[in-house]
This record gives C-alpha cells, sequence and structure tokens, in this order.
C-alpha cells in the first residue's frame, strides 16, 4: 500500500491516525512538528503527507508550500480544527488535495485518505 508521512504535535491524534492508516494496510511515519515533516520529506519519498496547519517549528501550511517544492506531485492532506486556519488553507488549492476538519471519524479519515490515493 502507501507510504504515509504524518505531521502532528499532538500524541493522541498522532496515535489516532497512525492506527487508522495501519489498519488500511499503509505504512506510517509520524512526527510531531513541520521541521521534522520537512526533513521526511526531503530524504525519503512519500504517497500522501499528511499535516496538521497549527504546529509548532513550522505549521502546515508553510510545510505544504516547502514540501510541494521538495517532493512535486505528493499529494498534501491538511486537518485542522480552527475554521481561520482552515480559510487561510484555502488559498493553497493547487498544492493540496483537501483538508479535514477536527474532530473527524475513523471512517471520515479512511475515506478521504483512499479518495486521495486513487486519484495519485
Amino acid at each position: 500500500m502507501a507510504h504515509i508521512l504524518l505531521a502532528d504535535d499532538e500524541t493522541a491524534v498522532r496515535t489516532f491516525v497512525t492506527r487508522a492508516l495501519e489498519a488500511m494496510g499503509h505504512s506510517v511515519v509520524a512526527v510531531g512538528d513541520g521541521g521534522a515533516a520537512l526533513a521526511q520529506v526531503q530524504n525519503t519519498r512519500f504517497d500522501l503527507l499528511i499535516s496538521d496547519i497549527v504546529m509548532p517549528v513550522m505549521d502546515g501550511i508553510e510545510l505544504a508550500l516547502s514540501a510541494a517544492t521538495a517532493a512535486p506531485g505528493m499529494p498534501i492532506l491538511l486537518m485542522t480544527g480552527y475554521a481561520r486556519e482552515k480559510e487561510r488553507a484555502h488559498n493553497l488549492e493547487s498544492l493540496i488535495e483537501d483538508i479535514i476538519s477536527k474532530p473527524f471519524s475513523l471512517a471520515e479519515l479512511q475515506a478521504i485518505v483512499a479518495s486521495i490515493l486513487d486519484g495519485a
């Protein structure tokens, strides 16, 4: 299946999303901030980047911009619990596949990931 990079500063979210993706058969590398995620993107090929928008070191929007340069064509899914951040991210429509709002269900996450990967 797919090799997925997950960036979120909340341990509970990282654990939930990692388990959901692994249940789908994907391999997951999970990191706690955007800087660590960018280092991974620069050194490893991923089939999908899933990132929270609000994180320390580098936020998800900066990460999406940098990742799109480092790994052109890699699909990017952003997550956020903040409406204002979701509006900010809509300016990235050409770089990202979608934005999922927190809290989300296991089924919602799995459906959107399957849709993105099927279209890739």
